[in-house]
């Protein structure tokens, strides 16, 4: 599933052709993805000028002038398609209509964003901008890694007493809002701290180090467009690059990178959840 940097790779993307424009017209091609679409969807689309795009966890926010925000979560293979403009030196015509294009929204600049979600386990909903923060999939959302809320005195407060692996308490939504499998797994590698550790066990100096190593590893991934492993596209159909860097994840039985060790990567599952790290190097 993307996690917040193929999202946020995904919100750049679209929010050049979306910013300062109107939908023209909004097709919704089905009543539901993960849950049912709002009512009359297409309706409070149609005609609505974006006003700007942010991201929430791993949900894409768009703002109308209509004084809603449209929610839109990527679910498992869930993609934001854009055609009929250009993306830095290349343009994409319109492609001919696809079986899986749920939502298409037509600009009136002449470009369309086409939702194609083939496991249908993503999502899309308006809520009133002013309460965004009400809204069931956000309220209880921990602070974004990237913003100010989130530093050490704050996760070392949080983890402080926690019986719960550090693997497990870093993929709480309620601590820290969109970190997923991938990017935990490479963190706790650079940390060197084994995912199996209670977190409330670690050192308050090693706890605080994960806060930049957070950031990092997040800011690496941004830049290379995020991790492409089966469904993840990027808005031009381009695949993320932060996978070829994988230090630990997805690298079960590899030798590990770590100088002078080279002792193969193990995986477990943790909470329905593959984790991968070295044995040797993660304490």
């Amino acid at each position: 599933m993307p996690e917040l940097p193929e999202v946020e790779t995904v919100k750049a993307g679209i929010a050049p052709v979306m910013t300062g424009q109107l939908i023209a017209k909004a097709e919704v091609n089905r009543p539901d993805l993960r849950w049912p679409f709002p009512e009359n969807m297409a309706d409070r689309l149609t005609g609505r000028r974006v006003l700007g795009l942010r991201r929430r966890s791993k949900y894409i926010l768009v703002d109308l002038d209509s004084a809603e925000t449209l929610l839109i979560h990527l679910g498992m293979s869930g993609r934001m398609l854009v055609s009929g403009a250009a993306q830095g030196a290349f343009y994409h015509p319109h492609p001919a209509p696809a079986k899986h294009d749920h939502v298409v929204l037509h600009m009136d600049g002449g470009a369309r964003i086409t939702f194609n979600d083939a496991r249908r386990f993503g999502a899309m909903d308006l809520m009133p901008t002013a309460a965004q923060d009400d809204h069931w999939l956000i309220r209880d959302l921990g602070p974004e890694p990237l913003g100010n809320a989130f530093d050490e005195t704050y996760l070392v407060a949080r983890l402080k007493g926690r019986n719960t692996p550090i693997k497990s308490a870093l993929l709480d939504q309620r601590i820290v809002a969109g970190l997923g499998n991938i990017y935990v797994c490479e963190v706790l590698f650079r940390a060197g701290i084994d995912p199996r550790r209670k977190a409330g066990q670690i050192a308050a100096r090693r706890v605080a180090s994960l806060v930049p190593l957070i950031r990092d590893v997040l800011n690496e991934a941004i830049a290379a467009g995020g991790s492409s492993l089966r469904d993840y596209r990027q808005s031009d159909g381009e695949l993320g690059y932060f996978q070829h860097g994988f230090q630990v994840y997805d690298r079960e039985g590899a030798p590990c990178v770590t100088p002078d060790c080279a002792r193969p990567i193990s995986r477990i599952v943790q909470s329905g959840r593959s984790s991968f790290f070295c044995a040797q190097c993660q304490r």
